[in-house]
């Protein structure tokens, strides 16, 4: 057989969905460096300050602060699978499709899982996990900060402080947050954090930073069993992140370098200024929507900035509409899922794609798309 596949051709795109977001020039030129062995000298030294970027970026001293190989899932489960054990009984936030996933894992790992919910589009009332939390001793509680799903922030400092009262472990999904929004591990006092890399970090998929705190490290050391996944345990992946650079698993050596340089472009630009920017224009789209008749679906105290759930209004066919966008202007967004399938619009403003032309393009867009439809 003398048959070939043929090249690779993506069409660019500006990606405004609810990721990946567009990746800057930078970051696919360090990606392009040359791959030398994950144990090699030069790599070992990147390894070291990568962590120390990861570490500003959580605004945290854990020493446990490192990228897990794998999407934003695989952070998730990271945290989750190394702290519970057949039993346990975790309190976990429901509002969107990532606070189910959370009570997957939950029930995969044996463990009792208690759902605190709340409607798909507003956040998780504190008042609801005080009052789960007294019926029963608490092993966790996990809670999205950004969902993704939804469009909603949630407010984490009340149930930080409710969960600690408890003598329970606080475990946060800041996957569409981290970059974006401020997330403020030690201040927060988050015992157990993940993220990804394709959000408001504009670094290609791959990669999940996750940070661990003395609470969470102790509680992983008192384990009576065994971590159930070999490649997500901590025990052993510190091993290699740490000094002893106990050979685990092959990491991917481009990827890291990726990552590495979408933390400098972030603490070139500073956290501070980054947030302002996803703010502004977050603020200008909303302005923008509502001057063409279309608003968000959560409150404005509880909206992201990094994504946005757009309420489709009346007689829109939302195939129809995302796909032209996509197919005349290149440019993505992303539909509703579950409950919300066909009534949203996520509409990513996320790190590199976080832009006033973005804002503008997709207004405009979408403006003469609903019109010409």
């Amino acid at each position: 057989m003398s048959a070939t596949a043929p090249p690779l051709n993506p069409t660019p795109r500006v990606l405004m969905g609810p990721g990946p977001s567009n990746v800057p020039p930078r970051v696919l030129q360090a990606m392009a460096l040359p791959c030398i062995g994950h144990l090699d000298p030069d790599f070992l030294r990147i390894m070291d300050e990568l962590q120390k970027m990861l570490r500003r970026l959580f605004q945290t001293r854990n020493r446990l602060t490192i990228p897990i190989s794998g999407t934003g899932s695989a952070g998730m489960e990271t945290c989750l699978v190394n702290l519970i054990e057949p039993g346990d009984r975790c309190v976990i936030g429901v509002n969107g499709v990532f606070g189910e996933r959370m009570s997957d894992i939950v029930e995969r790992c044996g463990g009792e899982l208690v759902r605190v919910e709340a409607e798909w589009g507003r956040a998780i009332d504190p008042k609801q996990v005080r009052k789960a939390l007294r019926r029963g001793r608490t092993k966790l509680v996990g809670i999205v900060h950004a969902e993704t799903s939804t469009g909603v922030l949630q407010p984490l400092e009340e149930i930080s402080e409710l969960t600690h009262d408890a003598g329970a472990l606080l475990v946060v999904d800041t996957v569409t947050s981290l970059g974006g929004h401020p997330v403020c591990v030690d201040e927060w006092e988050i015992d157990a954090v993940y993220s990804g890399t394709q959000k408001c970090l504009s670094c290609p998929p791959g990669l999940a930073p996750i940070s661990f705190g003395k609470r969470a490290v102790a509680a992983l050391r008192r384990r009576k069993t065994k971590v159930p996944s070999w490649y997500l345990d901590l025990t052993m992946l510190q091993q290699y992140w740490g000094q002893e650079r106990k050979y685990h698993h092959t990491a991917p050596v481009n990827m890291i370098y990726g990552l590495y340089e979408a933390l400098r472009i972030i603490e070139e630009e500073g956290l501070e200024a980054r947030w302002a920017r996803h703010r502004d224009n977050h603020e200008a789209l909303v302005k923008g929507l509502r001057g063409i008749g279309l608003k968000l679906l959560p409150r404005p105290d509880e909206s992201l900035w990094s994504l946005n759930a757009v309420e489709i209004p009346s007689g829109a066919d939302d195939a129809a509409v995302r796909r032209r966008l996509l197919e005349e202007f290149n440019l993505e967004i992303g539909g509703g899922l579950g409950p919300l399938k066909g009534r949203v619009w996520r509409v990513g403003l996320m790190g590199h794609s976080s832009t006033k032309n973005n804002v503008l393009l997709f207004l405009g867009a979408l403006e003469y798309v609903l019109k010409t439809l």
